[in-house]
């Protein structure tokens, strides 16, 4: 019998992190989040996890390892990240007075007290240059600390299976008395374009690895995807658990129904009479600039054409899709379906975002964009906790025995 790999997700939003870590390997027996839709819908997909909803700022991490029975080194994975808005390149204000973005304090308190294996903190790549590199600095430096070998990279999650243009930091440790590899973050799995448009370095080393192996295959796209689902109209939808359009055109798709009883949370936005008319002029791949100026909201008339290139973008069915932000309203970015005259779904989204169809969002539609958009792809978590568990693997015992297996 080997040791249960037991984790805990801090700032757990609906549970992208966890769901992609339990897929490789771990079980979640406690996720702390204070948005109470987000911790339902965490419930609604991990009934066995203790989901507290608790500030963790008001949380005593050692009255929670006590309720959990666990020993200090019993848990395998502390896990999680501190809301993205105060490191976010795209924040209006990047201030250190934002006590968003000393939260991973409290992160760091939970290891303190549980002193796991190891440790994963993710974040928006902002987080490298937010207080040029101060953060990340006293992440790193606190992690050290606290008995932690920590290193750094930004992880591109089309490298990884995902079907969307989105960078995630992560920041992974693992404890000193472990043998730590050289390398501590996974392999890219598929080759993808890309583009950095952030600060990718931090103490003098790229944090981006490009990947070179022309043999690996291509990135799975928007039409790879979504290609099986139900199509629908502007303001309509299918009842929970339809069933799909086609049968499973690929391996993402045939991914992503395992365990599927049918198409839930799929029902499209009502786009009002204009944009339905501007939809009308825009080609798979193409944006705002095909739009006829008299058609354009008055402050786009005067915009450079060169500029918010994904505004009013309709997506393309072998490409990428524009990162999924917590809202797919075209106004911010290329969130038109690719053949459809209409805005993706919520189902739509999430399978963009690599949640398999029997994942559940609870609350209003607006709610469940906000929890989809604000997750971890759990395809990219998936490879980040096998290659956890590839470096803690050593530590594998034989319960009944007590030899090292």
């Amino acid at each position: 019998m080997l040791k249960p790999r037991l984790m805990v997700d801090l700032f757990a939003g609906a549970g992208g992190l966890s769901l992609g870590l339990e897929t490789a390997g771990f079980t979640s027996v406690y996720a702390n989040e204070i948005v109470p839709q987000y911790a339902a819908t965490y419930q609604e997909n991990h009934p066995e996890t203790w989901v507290d909803s608790r500030d963790i700022r008001e949380v005593n991490a050692g009255a929670v390892r006590a309720k959990l029975g666990l020993r200090k080194r019993e848990l395998a994975l502390i896990a999680g990240g501190p809301p993205c808005q105060g490191f976010s390149v795209n924040a209006p204000v990047r201030s250190s007075d934002d006590h968003r973005n000393h939260l991973f304090l409290d992160f760091l308190k939970f290891v303190d007290e549980f002193e796991p294996d190891a440790v994963l903190i993710e974040n928006v790549p902002g987080l490298v240059s937010f207080e040029g590199g101060g953060t990340l600095e006293a992440i790193l430096s606190s992690l050290t600390k606290l008995g932690y070998s920590a290193d750094v990279q930004i992880l591109y999650a089309p490298h990884f299976g995902v079907p969307q243009t989105r960078w995630r930091t992560i920041v992974l440790g693992v404890r000193n008395d472990l043998e730590r590899p050289e390398n501590l973050f996974p392999r890219a799995q598929h080759n993808a374009p890309l583009r950095i448009n952030f600060t990718s370095s931090h103490r003098n080393k790229n944090l981006v690895t490009l990947v070179d192996d022309l043999d690996l295959p291509s990135h799975v796209s928007v039409a790879d995807a979504l290609s099986d689902l139900p199509a629908i109209s502007s303001g309509e939808g299918v009842v929970n658990g339809a069933s799909y359009r086609t049968e499973p055109a690929n391996q993402y798709q045939e991914v992503m129904r395992t365990n599927s009883q049918g198409v839930f949370n799929h029902r499209a936005a009502r786009l009002a009479a204009i944009n339905l008319e501007r939809l009308q002029h825009i080609p798979p791949g193409g944006n705002w600039t095909n739009i006829p100026v008299d058609l354009l909201p008055e402050g786009m008339k005067r915009a450079n054409r060169g500029d918010h290139t994904k505004r009013y973008g309709r997506s393309l069915p072998g490409a990428l899709s524009s990162t999924i932000l917590t809202k797919c309203d075209p106004h911010w970015g290329a969130y038109f379906h690719y053949e459809q005259a209409r805005t993706f779904t919520v189902r739509e989204a999430a399978r963009i975002q690599s949640f398999p169809d029997d994942y559940r969002f609870t609350g209003s539609v607006s709610e469940q964009f906000a929890q989809v958009g604000n997750a971890v792809p759990p395809l990219l978590a998936c490879a980040i906790g096998q290659k956890l568990l590839e470096i803690i693997s050593v530590l594998d015992i034989d319960l009944e025995s007590g030899i090292a297996s």
